[in-house]
């Protein structure tokens, strides 16, 4: 069970994705177009091997847009997470009662998506990928395509490590996350494979329940905090950031 893939949600998709991969030393690989089916146009971003993807509404009445409006602008929406079994999963977690939104079934990728409402505000995904003979299996993502590899870029950052969801009530939230991913709770934190984790902290920010931080390794800090000074008016009395954290897009990232 691991974190692989980041959402965020933008009114400006262009802008924002030039500020992400600006900042992260990271690039386009993908746009898919397939997103169009629920109003969206995305950018999807390899760090490493994981991925950070951007989605926009292009639609009016879409739920990203009404994400966008409850969250009070950009921000982190959504979480993959890539398992071994996605429909044994889905089986277990409706179970427990949480809504499955949309789901796909091929043999080479399966997903599930669950109603943020029954996950703390978060648009959680549980993934399944098979990949085809001859293609080596941790390299086959499907929601990147398959030519992703050539952009993925590991010089400035390397991967995901963690999400940060802020909730009125961290316990309860991190109790519910503990049944959905039948992982135990450490501290309201829920330990994913390859050192991957999901916080649960109390809400800071008048935002409401939701994603609050991705956690993103870093190779070259100096370099990001470097971008980030120079995409700032060097008059401004504040800037987002600090040595470990900065703001892309509506949300922090903790740098790690």
């Amino acid at each position: 069970m691991k974190l692989r893939q980041c959402v965020f949600v933008c009114k400006d998709l262009e802008s924002s994705a030039k500020e992400l991969c600006d900042t992260l030393g990271i690039e386009i690989a993908y746009r898919d177009p397939g997103v169009g089916k629920w109003g969206l146009a995305n950018v999807v971003c390899p760090t490493g091997h994981d991925f950070l993807e951007i989605v926009s509404p292009i639609e009016p009445g879409t739920s990203a847009g009404r994400y966008l409006e409850r969250r009070k602008g950009d921000g982190g929406y959504m979480v993959i997470i890539q398992v071994p079994d996605a429909v044994k999963e889905r089986e277990r977690i409706t179970a427990l009662g949480v809504r499955a939104v949309e789901k796909k079934d091929l043999a080479e990728y399966k997903y599930t998506h669950f109603h943020p409402a029954d996950t703390a505000g978060v648009l959680l995904s549980i993934d399944q990928t098979v990949a085809p003979s001859g293609v080596d299996p941790a390299l086959w993502w499907p929601p990147a395509a398959k030519d992703w590899l050539p952009h993925a870029r590991s010089n400035v950052t390397a991967g995901l490590a963690g999400v940060e969801i802020q909730c009125v009530d961290p316990d309860a939230a991190a109790a519910l996350w503990s049944k959905i991913l039948n992982r135990p709770v450490e501290g309201d934190i829920i330990r994913l494979d390859d050192d991957g984790e999901i916080r649960f902290v109390p809400i800071a920010d008048g935002r409401g329940p939701g994603v609050s931080a991705f956690d993103v390794k870093v190779v070259d800090r100096e370099r990001v905090i470097a971008v980030v000074k120079k995409r700032h008016d060097p008059t401004a009395t504040h800037i987002p950031m600090s040595p470990t954290q900065i703001e892309l897009c509506g949300c922090r990232i903790n740098l790690v």
